[in-house]
């Protein structure tokens, strides 16, 4: 590849990075499948520490969809009175809001950790930086899905709101491992605003 196909590579990859929005209001208008498959083909490519690709895609949509919902309502409701995170009980009402967003979405996307520890386990060291290693390969292709999804012309959330309903979502999705994240999928109905982020100054130090 010359310079100058780099570069605008470069541009093109840092305008994707800047123009990328969370998208919490969308159309009913089904995403077709071989876009979701674009989608995830972009997750796949994704890094991962010693290449363990620990990721598992659910895709849920229709009747699908809805009982997995209904299982995060559940447990939502469970998590009022028998939480399985009680010291982020401020966060719950979070949580109802991105319910209803994932009710609007016609795609949501389970993304499950298949080699990652049951929530509360006591860990080794080498379990805890395991799972720390395997968190950080999963958030590289959630970020991969987000900006292959905008090229796509497809809106998405990022939602850690489903631990509240660990136990309910993990019963429906029958899977190994632990629920890492959802990202709800569809085409954005608003153009939101970026929100501020914290200047390069304040948060990075350069030694020498």
């Amino acid at each position: 590849m010359d310079k100058c196909k780099t570069e605008e590579h470069g541009n093109r990859v840092m305008q994707a990075i800047q123009d990328r929005r969370s998208i919490r209001r969308y159309f009913a208008e089904e995403v077709p499948r071989e876009t979701i498959e674009e989608i995830l083909r972009a997750g796949l490519q994704a890094p991962s520490s010693k290449n363990r690709q620990p990721w598992r895609f659910v895709v849920a949509t229709g009747g699908a969809k809805k009982e997995a919902l209904d299982a995060m309502e559940k447990g939502l409701e469970r998590e009022k009175t028998s939480p399985l995170l009680p010291e982020s009980a401020e966060h719950l009402q979070g949580a109802w809001q991105s319910l209803q967003i994932m009710r609007q979405a016609p795609a949501i996307i389970f993304v499950v950790n298949a080699l990652g520890a049951e929530i509360g386990k006591d860990l080794t060291a080498d379990e805890r930086v395991s799972e720390i290693c395997n968190a950080q390969s999963i958030g590289a292709a959630l970020e991969n899905m987000s900006l292959a999804a905008m090229e796509q012309g497809v809106g998405t959330l990022w939602i850690c709101n489903t631990f509240f309903a660990q136990r309910e979502l993990m019963d429906w999705l029958n899977a190994e491992g632990e629920l890492y994240a959802a990202m709800a999928v569809g085409y954005a109905n608003e153009n939101p605003q970026a929100r501020p982020r914290k200047r390069m100054q304040d948060m990075v130090e350069w030694r020498v």
